[in-house]
């Protein structure tokens, strides 16, 4: 893929966290009035290691979740534009999967669905098609990290869309066939779904083994910047579990401040490693 190729993919791109963003924007002033009463109806708190330890100290706020869709849109729209502007004529295949691992984030503009659903009476049909664009974009997510870990490792592979079409044929799989129960959420705003035992060990596999790929990079190929691009996985990894389980004010301020980091720390060493390529 060529430099000009790439490059308009990116611009493309952010079509998708600017309409994320005016639509967070646009409902925001019309939902927040309800969101104590989306918080009354959930089923329970939102899940996660992390947020299952924070669960026992703080109390679920009705305006963390907003939060955190607003932070993750922010987030998606800013750092794509950064990895644009930064990456504009230096070549790499990791950058590529990367922009979409920030471009998923975009997708949590989804849950905004819940409290209009509250407000409005919309069709439980609404919350489902929202929820598996939200699982879509979890998985889809994860998954181009991952591809990213194994370009680092040493996969060389010329044609990189492929594998995208690839990773998002799966993920929508696993998107269409997760049950999902229209009538329930959680204190994050997110849909109660079916088998999330069995999606969280697989999600935590594939994050363990993304992040020793990029640690055998650093190996492997005898170049010490992929270990600071594993410590940036390991951040914007936390930070992305932090801000997708948030449910008090607690949480969104440092999940944001690990994902600012972690992507400063991956988009930085990557450039350095591929400067004079």
């Amino acid at each position: 893929m060529t430099l000009l190729e790439r490059n308009t993919i990116f611009k493309a791109g952010l079509l998708l966290p600017a309409a994320a963003l005016f639509w967070v924007a646009l409902t925001s002033f019309l939902i927040i009035p309800v969101y104590p009463a989306v918080l009354n109806e959930t089923a329970r708190r939102s899940a996660g290691v992390i947020q299952t330890l924070v669960a026992h100290f703080f109390q679920p706020n009705p305006y963390a979740p907003f939060a955190s869709i607003a932070g993750a849109v922010l987030y998606a729209f800013i750092t794509i534009i950064f990895i644009y502007r930064y990456f504009e004529k230096t070549q790499s295949p990791e950058i590529f999967y990367i922009a979409f691992f920030v471009l998923s984030f975009a997708l949590e503009g989804s849950r905004i669905m819940v409290p209009l659903k509250l407000k409005y009476g919309l069709p439980s049909v609404y919350l489902i098609m929202a929820s598996r664009a939200l699982i879509f974009g979890r998985y889809f997510g994860i998954f181009s990290l991952f591809a990213a870990s194994i370009y680092a490792a040493g996969l060389d592979l010329q044609k990189q869309m492929p594998v995208v079409f690839i990773i998002a044929l799966i993920t929508l799989m696993i998107a269409r066939e997760v049950p999902i129960d229209g009538l329930s959420w959680d204190s994050s705003f997110c849909m109660i779904s079916g088998y999330t035992s069995m999606f969280t060990i697989v999600e935590g596999g594939i994050v363990l083994i993304t992040l020793v790929s990029f640690l055998i990079s650093a190996y492997s190929r005898g170049i010490k910047e992929y270990l600071f691009i594993g410590i940036g996985a390991f951040l914007v990894i936390l930070g992305r579990t932090l801000l997708f389980s948030a449910d008090t004010w607690i949480t969104p301020f440092p999940a944001l401040l690990s994902l600012a980091a972690g992507t400063w720390f991956i988009c930085t060493q990557l450039h350095q490693v591929y400067l004079w390529f």
